[in-house]
């Protein structure tokens, strides 16, 4: 009984961290580029009073034994990485990628990060940069100060009217061989793990890379109806857990009770 309060509290534990998660992925359902977490268990080690095959004399062997566990816990959170509804919203500076791909930002420090917000801006000096002011990378150029147009094409390449002429360039794309080993730094931002591999960069629409669409914003892939019955779970499991503490308690209260 003693051990049936240990699982039982093992269990309260894990279903709050994936409340925590359901949450954070609730709170976030309109976070742009966002991608939800998914929550994974593992039971934890048995005690093994009578092991399965052990010798039962004669030659025989013990064709079940004895295991009792003891609880659960989480051992991931891992990004889903699926696409989320693409939003129109006409912005020149919107861009959304449809497929595989992040963009390279540079933070404060000198380091990169990646990022799938396509909500770009353009600071005074025309750098393009996120919504935080960090510069985004990808092959971006400074656009001029009057510039009158500026076109993307779903490859990458880009068209910039400006006072003294034409100007063009293309944009890469970055990508990693695990993206949900990438670490999450907040601000819509990722950095490269040893677990999600070494970056590659490419051409949008070549090689499996996704393509640009200008003007337009990835939504997050958050499905609600799905967070809220996945909550209805949790807080059940969260109930149940309890419950078995409850009625452990009530019998070793019973045997304290027990007179001679």
């Amino acid at each position: 009984m003693i051990q049936s309060l240990y699982s039982g509290a093992t269990g309260m534990e894990a279903q709050q961290v994936n409340l925590n998660t359901i949450a954070n992925n609730l709170a976030n359902a309109n976070t742009t580029g966002f991608k939800r977490s998914k929550i994974e268990f593992q039971d934890l080690l048995y005690q093994t009073p009578r092991a399965v095959g052990a010798e039962a004399g004669g030659g025989n062997v013990v064709p079940t034994g004895v295991e009792t566990g003891n609880g659960t816990r989480v051992v991931s959170t891992a990004k889903i990485f699926t696409q989320g509804q693409l939003k129109q919203t006409g912005e020149k500076f919107d861009m959304a990628i449809e497929g595989d791909g992040f963009m390279q930002v540079q933070r404060p420090d000198g380091s990169f990060a990646y990022t799938r917000d396509g909500a770009l801006k353009v600071n005074g000096q025309g750098k393009v940069t996120t919504s935080d002011g960090f510069p985004v990378l990808s092959g971006f150029q400074p656009i001029p100060p009057g510039s009158t147009g500026v076109s993307v094409s779903g490859n990458g390449e880009v068209t910039v009217q400006g006072p003294s002429g034409t100007q063009t360039f293309r944009i890469q794309l970055s990508r990693f061989a695990n993206p949900s080993g990438l670490r999450s730094l907040g601000g819509n931002l990722y950095e490269e793990t040893p677990a999600s591999g070494t970056v590659e960069q490419g051409n949008p629409g070549e090689d499996g890379y996704g393509t640009l669409m200008q003007g337009f914003l990835e939504s997050s892939n958050v499905n609600i109806v799905e967070e809220m019955v996945n909550m209805i779970q949790a807080q059940r499991a969260y109930e149940i857990n309890s419950k078995a503490i409850q009625t452990s308690d009530s019998m070793l209260e019973q045997m304290a009770q027990i007179k001679r």
